[in-house]
């Protein structure tokens, strides 16, 4: 029994942590105490010594030390601090007006609203929660379908999972020791492509079936000509503004995410004051809120690093690198089972969870393949969109049906839930195939990217080293040159003494 046991000490640990979560423990707990558990039984068959927990907290140290993680608080306080002073309303009531006269304008007005949500506050809750307060009501009263005028607003939500400034981008950038900027960059043309492909979505609705999303009735469009050409001037430009602020410094290398989200935190109370919004309430809510995220995050990545730890030490890296590079296909064969294995896993954990288990193990293994680990993170964050969709567990669909009226079913929510689920899939598949989407720093540097990983590129060459190689070559032949002298000169010599 316990010769079996050190045989199989990774798969026994994974599937252990399996029965963990089904049976619905705190992921964080679950992953420290299986780690704990495993490490003591590691240590009492002799597969493993003591002094391997002596690096537990250093490595915890390591987290709170982490100045990338502090962008999370930073944008999550940015996002809650917008919700709450009513820009979501604004916009929303600015460009439903824009688009009414279209048919299906409410919902293009839904999806542009979130997309822009989503490059100002980065979180998923506050933009379903606020779109579905504020949207769902009005689309019901014109007519709209409840599964469309549903499915649109939780979908659009989660366009703040993979348009920048995205949390799951920050965390993947850290698991995957990227650069937050790159995957920033990276997820922006996947961030519009799939956003072009919900309005087209839409769009095909509205021709096949246009009872579903009627356009608004003249009385209801109390906003015309210059009047509403001025507001959407003055609604659109505060968040442009503050867009540019946050993103257009990191792209430009002006600050780093860190930095970029503390101006996107500051920018938020400033808009707040200047809507006079700005409250003791509104900031005491938005840093409860933005302390237990970021608590959550830091107890998850806790759990994770001591789970991580042990599984390591058993060699658990090593199980998951050959049951994966055994896989038949090469590169598409890999990418194809961990896309379906992270799509099934979305069903039961979010994508917190997911990047704190599943892309540390899959990390090293795409980079042995010679996946650019930017690409492999922006595809990663689009599979796991769909965790706020999935139905029944989906976080989208609850925050959804927490403020949908009672004439709203689950089941409406549901089924109006499925066709952008399939959306998201066809982009999974999109960035795959063509893998240029995803684009990200210069062509130098992607190139030379590439040759590192597939070992074509020249070997980095110390300064002193150099030198000291240049130093010997010169001495070299310089010796040379005068040993030629001196033979030369014994030559002219012989000459001399024979005449």
């Amino acid at each position: 029994m316990a010769e079996f046991i050190i045989a199989n000490m990774a798969p026994l640990m994974f599937g252990a942590l399996v029965v963990f979560l089904l049976f619905g423990y705190p992921v964080a707990f679950a992953l420290a105490a299986n780690g704990i558990v495993f490490g003591l039984i590691g240590i009492e068959l002799g597969l493993l010594t003591p002094a391997l927990f002596q690096a537990l907290p250093e490595r915890i140290f390591g987290i709170m030390a982490n100045d990338t993680l502090l962008a999370i608080p930073f944008f999550t306080f940015m996002g809650l601090v917008l919700e709450r002073s009513g820009m979501a309303e604004d916009l929303l009531d600015t460009i439903g007006q824009l688009f009414g006269p279209m048919r299906g304008g409410l919902a293009y007005a839904v999806i542009f609203v979130g997309a822009l949500l989503a490059a100002t506050t980065g979180v998923v809750a506050a933009s379903v929660i606020s779109m579905g307060l504020i949207s769902l009501p009005i689309m019901l009263r014109y007519g709209y379908d409840k599964r469309l005028a549903s499915g649109v607003i939780a979908a659009s939500g989660t366009l703040a999972q993979i348009i920048p400034p995205s949390l799951v981008l920050i965390i993947m950038a850290d698991q995957l020791g990227r650069s937050v900027g790159d995957m920033y960059e990276g997820a922006i043309i996947p961030g519009m492509i799939l956003t072009s492909m919900y309005v087209g979505y839409v769009v095909i609705l509205s021709i096949i079936k246009p009872s579903h999303c009627p356009a608004l009735p003249p009385e209801a469009r109390t906003l015309r000509g210059f009047k509403l050409g001025m507001r959407v001037i003055t609604t659109m430009v505060p968040p442009l503004l503050l867009i540019f602020l946050v993103l257009g410094t990191i792209f430009l290398g002006i600050a780093t995410p860190t930095e970029g989200g503390a101006m996107g935190a500051a920018g938020a109370l400033l808009l707040a004051l200047g809507r006079k919004r700005l409250s003791f309430k509104l900031l005491k809510q938005a840093m409860e809120t933005t302390g237990k995220l970021s608590s959550f995050v830091i107890f998850i990545l806790v759990g994770s690093t001591v789970f991580g730890l042990i599984f390591r030490a058993v060699n658990g890296d090593l199980w998951v690198e050959h049951l994966l590079l055994g896989l038949p296909g090469g590169q598409v064969g890999f990418l194809i089972v961990v896309n379906i294995l992270v799509f099934v896993l979305a069903f039961f954990l979010d994508f917190f969870e997911l990047s704190f288990i599943i892309v540390p193990l899959l990390a090293p293994v795409a980079d042995k393949l010679g996946i650019d680990l930017v690409w492999f993170g922006v595809l990663l964050a689009v599979n796991m969109q769909t965790s706020f969709m999935h139905p029944p567990f989906g976080f989208a669909l609850f925050y959804l049906r927490s403020v949908a009226p009672p004439s709203i079913k689950t089941t409406d929510i549901y089924w109006g839930a499925i066709p952008f689920v399939c959306i998201q899939i066809i982009m999974v598949a999109i960035i795959i195939i063509f893998p240029g989407v995803v684009s990200y720093g210069d062509d130098a540097q992607r190139a030379q990217a590439q040759m590192e990983r597939d070992g074509t590129a020249p070997p980095p060459v110390d300064l002193d080293t150099l030198m000291q190689q240049q130093g010997g070559e010169a001495a070299e032949t310089g010796k040379k040159e005068s040993e030629s002298d001196a033979a030369a000169q014994m030559l002219k010599d012989l000459q001399s003494d024979k005449k």
